[in-house]
């Protein structure tokens, strides 16, 4: 998978479904686009992964040594809450509510899309994250990104 890209505004039921949209669902490949992973994020939001994508994490992360407790530890709460969920006739994904507790969900959401992965915020959830964003950004590029060889000013 190349990675998705984009932002996108929704509206869940009352029963914890919502629509996802068709200019994110034509970046999934056609395979991959009935069974999809949700779990509970870093921080307070959900991921969402293709099977196929939670079936490499999961490989990754079964790689831990079991013996060493930090491991066991990680493992533990990155599967905990951990749900296959199936796009329905409608294209429409049910998040079960005890995943939507944790992330302070109700009704408007934002799905945030990058990499392998989509995150699922509450609208305010999401809001929140961006206003108190207080690093530098550049400060933070030049950290991470930085160390990398060979790199052109990219602004």
């Amino acid at each position: 998978m190349s990675g998705f890209i984009g932002e996108f505004p929704c509206t869940m039921d009352a029963k914890g479904r919502f629509n996802v949209p068709a200019a994110l669902l034509k970046q999934v490949p056609a395979k991959e686009q009935k069974r999809f992973v949700v779990h509970r994020g870093i921080e307070k939001h959900l991921v969402l992964y293709t099977k196929k994508e939670w079936e490499k994490i999961s490989a990754e992360i079964n790689e831990l040594n079991l013996y060493i407790s930090k491991n066991r530890d990680f493992i533990r709460k990155f599967n905990r809450g951990a749900t296959e969920v199936e796009l329905d006739t409608t294209s429409r994904l049910l998040l079960p509510k005890s995943l939507t507790d944790y992330a302070g969900i109700n009704r408007d959401i934002v799905l945030f899309a990058y990499g392998n992965r989509v995150e699922i915020w509450s609208e305010n959830g999401y809001a929140k994250m961006l206003k108190e964003d207080k690093d530098d950004f550049a400060a933070l590029a030049e950290e991470v990104m930085g160390k990398k060889n060979n790199r052109e000013d990219v602004s």
